[in-house]
């Protein structure tokens, strides 16, 4: 378990954050010698330079997106390879780690710290004028945002919130706040179909659900509604997350409790690559199951939950080692950081797919494939 728990940490805060690890090693003596010194070493890396004013965390350390590039969706109006990208899914994810640190320390800067990343993550739902959009993060004058959100995001932000107003460190009126805005932003949802909505030109459409049939889709849906439960008090909430671990999502023969039971690697049919690439993202649906099964009382679901733990860590233990090839001093470009200079093919992006189809333009020769790398080796 404390290996996972390293692994979730450090997926959690993203690979080019190894990076300026790495670069700031000759700074702290005895380097990496032991988990607790390396998570000292990306806590101090992380809160000098990857914490922005908003209390969000940055993606890397690249130029932030002007009000124009948002504004037409520069490099592309997902905001993917900006320094804003990933902002409520890193910090949503990171947060429930800074309430532990503050626990454990007692120490008021680090409830500060807790505090500054919670109040970050409301940012992001209050940067809108649609309800219930989570921003990706905020660009140079501290509201401007892309109009494309995702499930990615909004799951961690969730999942952070739910963390810190459980976490004792909040004042009332802090927790009065948080419980109003997740409110707000969960009563949208409801009635979306628990579906993203998305702003600007993309007004009326969504970017990711919660209600499919993958473990992912379980795992998290079936924990917001346990959180919002949690946080409310509303057996309103209750009685929907009750419902919904029996219900049978569309294109499934399992309940969403077996489903979660069964782990991630049913989902390996629609995510090519998970083992290799993609177990990042699944980071906030392991968090959620543990939460779920450290909530539940239910012993039949527990007992699924727990069962579902079990299966991915086995699952996720065998990609473990790949980071033993990974080589502090490789010197492989990491362009994503440049990405005015790597994304030059800019053009106006009617839907979606345009808007993807963008973001895979770029000068690879400047773009390198340091980022791949980083992937291949550190994150997954």
């Amino acid at each position: 378990m404390k290996r996972l728990v390293d692994l979730l940490f450090a997926f959690a805060l993203g690979p080019a954050l190894v990076s300026q690890a790495v670069a700031g090693a000759a700074e702290f003596p005895g380097f990496w010698k032991s988990t607790p010194e390396a998570v000292e070493q990306a806590h101090a890396v992380l809160w000098s330079q990857r914490v922005d004013r908003h209390g969000v965390i940055l993606d890397n350390l690249g130029e932030i997106p002007t009000p124009e590039d948002c504004k037409l969706g520069r490099p592309n109006a997902i905001g993917w390879w900006s320094p804003i990208e990933d902002g409520p899914m890193f910090t949503g994810l990171y947060l429930p780690a800074a309430c532990e640190r503050a626990r454990r320390s007692g120490n008021e800067t680090d409830k500060a710290n807790a505090r500054r990343l919670a109040q970050g993550l409301l940012k992001c739902a209050s940067v809108s004028d649609v309800p219930g959009f989570i921003a990706r993060g905020m660009g140079t004058d501290g509201k401007c945002h892309y109009p494309l959100g995702s499930d990615d995001q909004t799951h961690p932000w969730f999942y952070g919130l739910h963390a810190y107003f459980t976490s004792g460190i909040p004042s009332d009126a802090e927790r009065k706040q948080i419980a109003g805005k997740m409110k707000q932003v969960a009563g949208v949802l409801q009635g979306t179909s628990w579906r993203c909505p998305c702003e600007g030109a993309f007004k009326g459409q969504f970017r990711g659900a919660f209600q499919g049939h993958l473990f992912r889709d379980a795992a998290r849906y079936l924990f917001m509604l346990r959180a919002m439960y949690d946080v409310t008090h509303d057996k309103a909430w209750l009685e929907r997350y009750r419902k919904a671990a029996v219900e049978r999502p569309k294109g499934s023969e399992k309940t969403r409790a077996e489903i979660c039971a069964a782990g991630y690697g049913p989902d390996r049919e629609a995510i090519k690559h998970i083992d290799e690439y993609q177990l990042w993202i699944y980071v906030g649906s392991q968090g959620a199951l543990a939460k779920l099964a450290a909530m539940e009382t239910d012993e039949i679901l527990r007992s699924q939950y727990r069962a579902g733990l079990a299966i991915n860590a086995r699952s996720a233990l065998a990609t473990i080692e790949a980071h033993k090839q990974f080589d502090n001093s490789d010197t492989k470009v990491f362009g994503e950081a440049n990405w005015r200079a790597v994304f030059t093919s800019w053009r106006p992006q009617a839907t979606q797919v345009e808007a993807e189809a963008l973001s895979k333009l770029a000068d690879k020769t400047k773009r390198g494939e340091r980022k791949h790398y980083e992937c291949k080796y550190m994150r997954n």
